[in-house]
This record gives structure tokens, C-alpha cells and sequence, in this order.
């Protein structure tokens, strides 16, 4: 883990397209320990032998949650991003995103896909809820919003991106995101179409990977557009409620970071200020998350 030192900063973005991540303001945050990566496939299964845990994606959905769907209809799974052949309207996600039975965390594309050779890429499929366990499990808990953005941006005050200002300083990509004609045509210019081993692209000011691109990642906080409002000015931790207009009755939490899909013709929200949100129940091929631990600052010979 990384030691992020107390500090201020302004929290988030007056990019236009991100309406729920206004007014910026000043934020003011103890010190706290973060993962230096996300947590990868080979560390998720060591919880999974340790605890024998079930994610939620490997249990049958219950009826009672799923009114008026058939009983054979309710199978394990997960979303899976599945591209079209030509290119569609960027106003239906069903488009690109599909309902897997049998995708999870150890299958992320389905029951025939596997993670042998991706022992070191985030661990994707994986909810709200599964994260909490693995955090819990791990002595560990996950970063507020705040601690998040705080972290990713290494110091550097409301920069466009984690690194600078610059999309590819020097022609260098310097995260996993989309490069192409989005969502039908992934070039892979960065050198990945999915996933990227942690590690793969360079760190930010304060030693961290992936805190940009590659998979979104989730945080303790609730989701409400209007947080900013009247977010507390030190340690916020989030809104007492969720709230997302677009889906009402859906309780989702903040997600960070972007993914592998961010790409500037749909969602450029792999820059720091942007914002995620996802349903607590519900993970995909592209979130993941890594973990935060309160603790004594190191001494000035510990690492």
C-alpha cells in the first residue's frame, strides 16, 4: 500500500459533460493508506479459498427481486460488454452491454471464458457487495469518493487527466481506455482491447496504478448528483441516501476511475473529476476496485 499524506485539494470537474460533478469545491482529508493496484484475479481467488465466498453473480437470482420474469430465466450471471458489428445509436446500452448467464469474477465473458493468464489483471464481475466482503476479509475497507480522487490526483490541482493536461504527452498513452469508433471498433491502440495487467501503464504522482482507465472502481460513498451541494468540507463520506434520477428505486454506490471503454465519443469519465455510479448488486467485465486501510502514518524508516 501507498501513503497518501494529509491534505487539501479541490474535488471535482467543470468539464461540461459532467453535470453531477459540480460545483468543484475544497476538500480537506486525513492521511490514509491506499493499494498501490487494483486487486487483481490471483489475489481475489485467494479470498475465495480462504472464505469459500459466493459472489453474487455465481447465486441464482431471487424471484421475489424479479416480478413477473419466468423461473428459468433467473440464472446466475453477470453483464458482459459485447460489441455490435456496425455502428449504433449511443442512446441504448443494451447495444453493447449483455446479460451472460454464467459470467462471474473466475468466467468473466461467460461459462467459457477463464482467467488462466490474467492472473494479474483487476478482477472484473465483482459487485458492490463483493468488494465489501473481500475489504472486510482483508482487514482493509473501500476509499470514500474523496480519498479516491484525492489519491488519483497526485497532487496535481484539477488537472483534465491524472498525469497532466495532456491526453498523450510525448504520443504515449498513459492508461487502458478506448481508442477507435466506439462501441463497434476497438483499435487497441494503448495495446489492449479488455483488461490490462495492473501495472501496465505509468503510475501517477503518489506510485499508483490504474487510477485512470482499465476498470472503474467502486467506493463506500452512495450515489446523488446533487452531492456537492452540500458535501462536507473534511472527511466527506458521502450522502446518508442514494439517488439516481435516470433509475429511482435503484440504490447505487460511487464508482471512480473509468475503464477500458472511457473514450471521448461516449463517456470521458477516466478523467479525475468524473463520476460513476453502479447498483450495489451488479457488477460487469469493467468494474473493479481496490482497497484503502486508516492507519498511523509510516515512520520515517518504513515503506
Amino acid at each position: 500500500m501507498v501513503w497518501i499524506p494529509a491534505g487539501q485539494f479541490r474535488m471535482g470537474s467543470s468539464y461540461a459533460m459532467f453535470a453531477d460533478a459540480r460545483p468543484v469545491h475544497s476538500v480537506s482529508l486525513d492521511g490514509f493508506w491506499i493499494d498501490e493496484y487494483v486487486v487483481t484475479n490471483s489475489q481475489f481467488a485467494e479470498f475465495v479459498r480462504a472464505t469459500g465466498y459466493t459472489t453474487i453473480a455465481e447465486r441464482k437470482p431471487d424471484p421475489k427481486d424479479f416480478p413477473g420474469v419466468p423461473a428459468d430465466k433467473l440464472l446466475p450471471g453477470s453483464l458482459v460488454f459485447s460489441p455490435p458489428k456496425t455502428s449504433v445509436p449511443l442512446d441504448d446500452v443494451s447495444q453493447w452491454w449483455i446479460y451472460v448467464p454464467g459470467a462471474s469474477w473466475n468466467h468473466p465473458e461467460g461459462p467459457n471464458s477463464s482467467i488462466v493468464g490474467r492472473e494479474n489483471h483487476p478482477v472484473v464481475q465483482v459487485c458492490y457487495l463483493d468488494a465489501v466482503a473481500y475489504a472486510n476479509w482483508a482487514g482493509k475497507r473501500l476509499p470514500t469518493e474523496a480519498e479516491f480522487e484525492y489519491a488519483a490526483r497526485g497532487g496535481l490541482d484539477q488537472k483534465a487527466f491524472v498525469w497532466g493536461d495532456d491526453y498523450r504527452p510525448g504520443g504515449k498513452y498513459m492508461a487502458n481506455t478506448f481508442q477507435g469508433h466506439f462501441p463497434d471498433n476497438n483499435s487497441a491502440a494503448d495495446g489492449y482491447e479488455g483488461t490490462s495487467p495492473v501495472g501496465a501503464f505509468p503510475p501517477n504522482r503518489y506510485g499508483l496504478y490504474d487510477m485512470a482507465g482499465n476498470v472503474w472502481e467502486w467506493c463506500s460513498d452512495w450515489y446523488r448528483p446533487d452531492y456537492y451541494d452540500v458535501s462536507a468540507e473534511r472527511n466527506p463520506q458521502g450522502p446518508a441516501s442514494s439517488f439516481d434520477p435516470d433509475e429511482p428505486g435503484q440504490l447505487k454506490r460511487v464508482q471512480k476511475g473509468g475503464s477500458f471503454l472511457c473514450t471521448d465519443q461516449y463517456c470521458n469519465r477516466f478523467m479525475p473529476g468524473g463520476r460513476g455510479k453502479g447498483a450495489i448488486d451488479t457488477g460487469s467485465s469493467h468494474i473493479g476496485f481496490r482497497c484503502v486501510l486508516t492507519a498511523p502514518a509510516p515512520t520515517q524508516n518504513s515503506h
